[in-house]
This record gives structure tokens, C-alpha cells and sequence, in this order.
């Protein structure tokens, strides 16, 4: 696949992923402590099966087209990382990526064992959004920082 789709296929998937977890964060949290206790239960659940649905295939798309992305332009930089900021700034946002997915996994472990609750949920969150954050800055910053 072409660099300029893989390109795209993981800006897109950047996107959802990046504004669901905004979205969780930001004002999701905020509106349930206002609304009543079985409205919120249903909202939480209905939300989570839609991302049971759906994160994995985004999750799957944005990582797999960083992949081709890498294969295809970025390898040769990965092999000494610290020769150059870019270099450098993107294999930072790489270990932050692979934590994300660990997240995710961790996520999914916990709700399939039924472990989930509502403190592992929001230190869950929480850290997606401090890592998503970081990584869309190492992301602008890889171009724009030289040295």
C-alpha cells in the first residue's frame, strides 16, 4: 500500500481514537454526574459495547498502517534513534503507542474477566489522554524540531 493512504488510513484512525478518548475525558464525565443514576448506567453502557465494536478495528488500522508507515519510510531512522530529533522524537512516540496498546489490552482483559470498575475505567482514561496528548505533540514536533 502506497505511503500517501497508509498516511491517511492513520490520521483518520488517529482521529476517532484520539476524540473518543477526548470525548470520554472531557465531557463525558462531566454530563454523567449530572443526570441520574440509571440514565448514566445506560449511557456508560451503551457507549462501551459501541467501543467494543468499533475500537478494535480503529485501534487495528491505526496501528497497522504506523507499521506500513515505518516499513515503508522510517526503519532505516529506527535503527539509530538517537542520531537524529526525528529519529529520536519518533521512537518516543512509538514506546508511547505500544503503551497505548497496552491500555487497550489491559482494558479489554479487565472487562472480559469482569474486573472493570469505575477507578480502573478513569485511571485508564486518564492516562490514554495524557498519552494521546504527548503523542500528537511528538507527531508536529518530529517535523519541526531539527537539530
Amino acid at each position: 500500500m502506497s505511503y500517501p493512504i497508509l498516511l491517511t488510513l492513520h490520521l483518520f484512525a488517529a482521529l476517532i481514537f484520539i476524540g473518543t478518548v477526548f470525548f470520554e475525558v472531557l465531557i463525558l464525565e462531566s454530563v454523567l454526574k449530572k443526570i441520574p443514576a440509571k440514565a448514566m448506567i445506560l449511557v456508560e453502557r451503551g457507549i462501551a459495547l459501541r467501543a467494543r465494536k468499533l475500537m478494535p478495528w480503529v485501534l487495528l488500522t491505526l496501528f497497522g498502517a504506523g507499521l506500513g508507515m515505518v516499513w515503508q519510510r522510517y526503519l532505516p531512522l529506527l535503527a539509530t534513534p538517537l542520531a537524529s530529533s526525528f529519529g529520536t522524537l519518533l521512537a518516543l512516540k512509538i514506546l508511547l503507542a505500544i503503551s497505548v496498546l497496552g491500555h487497550f489490552l489491559t482494558a479489554m482483559f479487565l472487562l472480559k474477566s469482569g474486573r472493570m470498575n469505575a477507578r480502573y475505567s478513569r485511571v485508564i482514561h486518564i492516562s490514554l489522554f495524557c498519552h494521546m496528548v504527548a503523542i500528537v505533540i511528538l507527531a508536529k514536533a518530529m517535523f519541526y524540531w531539527q537539530g
